[in-house]
């Protein structure tokens, strides 16, 4: 069973956002890394980067498959977690929180409004 944190809006290509202000946290579900499984690599997009809703913009590897990362909204990547490149297996042990991806600075916050609450998400991956 899959943790689905209730602070969280997701994506149905299984990534999550945090929201605090105008900035927005990315990180992939913990169902995205059950399917993974281990995560041995981590490619993560440039500081200052603009990205659009839905643009592939990072990569994860795993011992049985490689993976874009899509950014749920738009803006401006305001910073990187490098933790998860020097430590890839914190996707792993913990995706909803030391495991983020990247920040973005919102362009377009009525975006968020797109994404699945935790309720819907769950329903998406349970079939």
């Amino acid at each position: 069973m899959s943790n689905i944190p209730s602070d969280l809006k997701y994506t149905k290509s299984h990534e999550w956002v945090r929201v605090s202000g105008d900035i927005a946290t990315i990180g992939i579900t913990d169902h995205a890394q059950h399917e993974l499984t281990d995560i041995v690599f981590v490619e993560l997009p440039e500081v200052g980067r603009k990205v659009k809703a839905g643009e592939a913009c990072a990569v994860v590897e795993s011992v049985k498959t490689a993976s874009d990362i899509y950014s749920p909204v738009s803006g401006e990547i305001l910073e990187t977690n490098k933790a998860v490149v020097d430590n890839p297996a914190l996707v792993n042990s913990k995706p909803d929180s030391d495991g983020w991806f990247f920040k973005i600075k919102l362009s377009n916050p009525a975006e968020l409004n797109s994404l699945l609450t935790p309720e819907k998400y769950k329903a998406q991956i349970n079939g």
